[in-house]
């Protein structure tokens, strides 16, 4: 038995396009080069994409990171979970797709957040002076990434505090991301100095002033469309995700990175839950829907999302990085629900199987 795999024949997708048929190798867990003495799997023309990441999942246990895996997302980026010694048990665990976390959020002492049965009291930050021991007790719990919830005028944290949270985090090299549901929250997130920005507003697109200001900032945005869809659904406003549909292709247009996450969730008190996994294929088709090309699409589910998040061992098939790789049938260049239509699927080298068992998926 050899832990080295040689997938000859496969059409690899770089990021723009894909290749002629050529022969993959993964030893030890990462992409190699050398295929001798390789266990060999004719992928027969079939196209190899990096592992999917999903840039806006809400973890709920052990089986979050299955379903993940089993769709082929094979790194998931928490954007909430508690209490602490949850985060510690999900990390690290061999197999499976990796996860990396927020830990607990930064929320005000109203609004949506606040109302959630299960949320920590220390997740409430009320002045620019609690921002530096919140940042400290995130780090402390193994944080990879601040989380702060913007709620202008809705009993979210106001603007000194966000860009006090905003500038501690930063000060210990941590990213920051702050949910942003409005123009105006936006518009706060901006002013604090903000990494990312995760969810477009539903109504009215944003004005092309604030788009110039996401684009100069060089902000990346992760539009959770299937989010906002299933709001939209639940609470009747269809042309509320025109609006953010809308969003989406002028910070498209303005050149705005744009990071693909769902914000898939179980959580009691939020109004819909996309299932993990397959969520983030629907996520790909909404963004092709609101004018980003398939090819842009995959990149902001693999190359983008690492990118915005420092992964750097990920993202790409390249030589050197996790083996991190989905084959499927079919060519999502063409159309993007290729990516449902998954063959294998290895995390970190390892082979899981599929939903379905190699059918394409529901």
């Amino acid at each position: 038995m050899t832990d080295r795999i040689a997938i000859t024949g496969v059409r690899v997708f770089d990021g723009y396009r894909l290749s002629e048929p050529r022969t993959v190798v993964i030893a030890g867990g990462v992409i190699g080069v050398d295929a001798d003495g390789a266990e060999v799997i004719d992928a027969d023309g079939g196209v190899l994409l990096p592992g999917l990441i999903d840039a806006h999942i809400h973890l709920s246990g052990e089986d979050t990171r299955e379903k993940l895996c089993s769709y082929g997302v094979t790194t998931g980026l928490d954007m909430a979970t508690w209490p602490a010694r949850r985060l510690t048990r999900l990390r690290g665990v061999p197999g499976g797709s990796d996860v990396r976390s927020a830990g607990t959020p930064a929320i005000g002492p109203g609004g949506l957040h606040s109302r959630i049965p299960t949320m920590p009291a220390d997740a409430i930050v009320t002045g620019p002076d609690q921002a530096e021991p919140f940042v400290a007790a995130r780090l402390a719990e193994g944080s990879d990434y601040i989380k702060i919830v913007a709620d202008p005028g809705e009993g979210g944290p106001d603007q000194e505090t966000v860009t006090a949270l905003a500038r501690a985090a930063h000060a210990h090299g941590k990213p920051v991301v702050v949910h942003a549901v409005s123009q105006a929250a936006v518009i706060m997130a901006l002013d604090a100095g903000a990494d990312i920005i995760t969810h477009v507003p539903l109504g009215p697109p944003l004005d092309l002033p604030v788009v110039a200001r996401i684009a100069d900032a060089g902000c990346t945005v992760v539009p959770t469309m299937t989010m906002m869809e299933g709001i939209a659904a639940t609470i009747g406003r269809p042309e509320g995700l025109a609006g953010a549909r809308r969003s989406v292709g002028l910070l498209h247009q303005a050149g705005v990175r744009i990071v693909a996450g769902t914000d898939t969730n179980d959580t009691a008190g939020v109004p819909f839950q996309p299932e993990a996994g397959t969520s983030l294929h629907h996520e790909l088709e909404l963004l092709v829907d609101a004018g980003v090309s398939p090819a842009e699409a995959l990149r902001a589910a693999t190359r983008l999302a690492a990118e915005a998040f420092g992964l750097t061992d990920r993202g790409a098939v390249e030589p050197g990085l996790r083996a991190d790789l989905i084959l499927i049938d079919g060519d999502p260049l063409g159309d993007i629900r290729a990516t449902r239509n998954i063959h294998r699927i290895w995390c970190g080298g390892v082979e899981h199987t599929p939903v379905g068992q190699n059918r394409a998926l529901r």
